[in-house]
């Protein structure tokens, strides 16, 4: 069985709030760790009404401490926003908090709007230094040497697993110099992929941390008892994407009958190739899709994600879509 993982934005649904998005988050990783699933991230966004993620390392403290085996990290933190020293601190701590389980992949982007990325103050100033930057964080995980005058405490000497994220090839070229396992964000943005795919593995060098290339894909995975209930639920997402595209964000709405009713053609178009990694239907019809999706792109392994209104249903699509790998095994 291909090694699978939970993708998660603590979604704030129409009618609810930050408080009980946690919640939910706690409950459905309890559920992924009970469902096999490898590795539990969650990922830093910014001024996004419907996202709670936002302080990502306090999140993945709630989580970790909450389960007691299932990985837990960051998919990603965004390290312009960040000093390295922060970030390696971060994670330093969390990791000798949870020894062995957690991860942290790093993302270049903003994760916001133009000015929200004016007011988190560094990222203007640091997008461009990110390859220095990711190089100064590995360091800081190092053990520390003899004169060496900044260390991370705690964080030197701490093993926490990195990974470069990425939607273009530039992270996947970094992934592939430094010698890192790397995740690409098929699920929102996949037009990039199989040329990033093949310049990560084509240009891979090994380093102390990763022998052989390492690669992980993100899908969009909503399944239901039938076809027709899983393309209702996946209404939600079609909505929020059209929401974003149309410059209104907020919370994560309620699925829709008929999504024809809600978009024009362009927006449409814009949406579906944006979400053309996504398998939506009933436990065999994600089975087959997920399959596909292995067999034409061969991922060491899958981060899935489902963004769907309601928890219950939600939990269900992840245990779907765990069930549907364990068949392909």
């Amino acid at each position: 069985m291909i090694p699978i993982s939970v993708l998660d934005l603590a979604p704030i649904t129409e009618g609810s709030d930050a408080t009980q998005a946690f919640a939910n988050t706690l409950d459905l990783a309890r559920h992924a760790e009970r469902f096999g699933y490898q590795r539990y991230w969650l990922a830093e966004h910014h001024n996004m009404p419907g996202i709670a993620s936002a302080a990502t390392a306090v999140l993945i403290d709630h989580v970790a401490c909450g389960t007691s085996t299932i990985r837990v990290g960051a998919g990603g933190i965004m390290l312009p926003n960040h000093a390295p020293l922060q970030v390696a601190e971060q994670f330093g701590t969390l990791a000798s908090l949870y020894p062995g389980r957690i991860d942290l992949g790093l993302g270049r982007a903003p994760g916001t709007d133009h000015a929200t990325a004016h007011a988190l103050r560094r990222y203007f100033e640091a997008a461009d230094m990110f390859a220095q930057d990711v190089v100064e964080l590995l360091h800081y995980f190092e053990p520390v040497q003899p004169g060496q005058a900044v260390r991370a405490v705690p964080g030197a000497g701490v093993d926490v697993p990195v990974w470069l994220l990425g939607s273009s090839l530039f992270s996947a070229r970094l992934a592939a110099q430094l010698g890192l396992p790397f995740a690409f964000a098929s699920h929102f943005a996949p037009d990039a992929m199989d040329h990033a795919l093949t310049m990560y593995r084509r240009e891979f060098k090994p380093s102390r941390r990763l022998d052989k290339p390492h690669t992980m894909l993100a899908l969009n995975v909503v399944g239901a008892h039938d076809n027709a209930e899983a393309r209702r639920l996946f209404t939600t997402l079609q909505q929020s994407f059209v929401n974003l595209r149309r410059g209104h964000p907020g919370l994560i709405p309620a699925p829709i009958d008929d999504i024809e009713t809600y978009w024009n053609p362009l927006e449409k178009s814009g949406v579906q190739q944006a979400l053309a990694c996504s398998v939506v239907g009933d436990e065999q019809t994600v089975r087959e899709g997920i399959a596909a999706f292995i067999e034409r792109h061969k991922p060491d392994e899958l981060l899935i994600t489902a963004n769907v209104f309601e928890h219950a249903a939600r939990v269900r699509s992840f245990e779907i879509a765990a069930q549907a790998c364990r068949a392909l095994a």
